[in-house]
């Protein structure tokens, strides 16, 4: 007999949201730190892999991210993945190093970087409802095939919309501290 595992859906929702934590992590609030270029994919070796697994990122000052690349061959490719990221940061060149000032935010940037977080926000959302069609297609199928009965496979339906609510609860939440974090001057 078929049943429908609770525990990876939830597994799956979880990851929804610790991707969206992470996802925060590099938005720039104001304070460099290394999870600042997190979301930045350079194109190394003829594959997509994430800036951190090129280079080693230091933060020397409050205001200032270094980016030490280890192959010499990789590091115009690192500044033009740093240049065309969502993150508005101009890297200065030294040798084997990029230096990335982080200027002040004004306002017009704050509101950019809200948008930016509000996106990230509605892909978690969207990653938790695929969970949610995810589990209800199974619950239909198992009922369909008389895995189950109508009630059994509305109570689990009841289970799966309530975790998918506490999800994108908990995503809004999130959301919302990042954005205060965000428009703090």
């Amino acid at each position: 007999m078929a049943s429908l595992d609770i525990k990876e859906l939830q597994r799956r929702m979880d990851g929804a949201i610790n991707s969206f934590k992470s996802d925060l992590a590099g938005l720039r609030t104001g304070r460099a730190s290394p999870n600042l270029l997190d979301p930045i994919m350079v194109d190394a070796y003829g594959s997509s892999m994430p800036l951190n697994q090129v280079a080693n990122i230091t933060v020397p000052e409050a205001r200032m991210v270094a980016v030490t690349v280890w192959d010499k061959q990789m590091v115009g490719k690192v500044e033009r993945a740093i240049r065309e990221s969502s993150l508005g940061l101009n890297p200065i060149t030294d040798g084997q190093t990029l230096r990335i000032p982080l200027p002040e935010l004004n306002e017009q940037r704050r509101k950019e970087l809200v948008k930016v977080a509000h996106q990230y926000g509605e892909s978690a959302r969207v990653a938790a409802r695929h969970v949610r069609r995810d589990g209800m297609d199974s619950l239909k199928k198992m009922e369909k095939d008389g895995d189950i009965g109508q009630d059994e496979s509305r109570q689990m339906s009841d289970k799966v919309q309530k975790m998918t609510d506490d999800t994108i609860a908990e995503i809004d939440k999130l959301l919302s501290a990042k954005e205060g974090e965000i428009m703090q001057v």
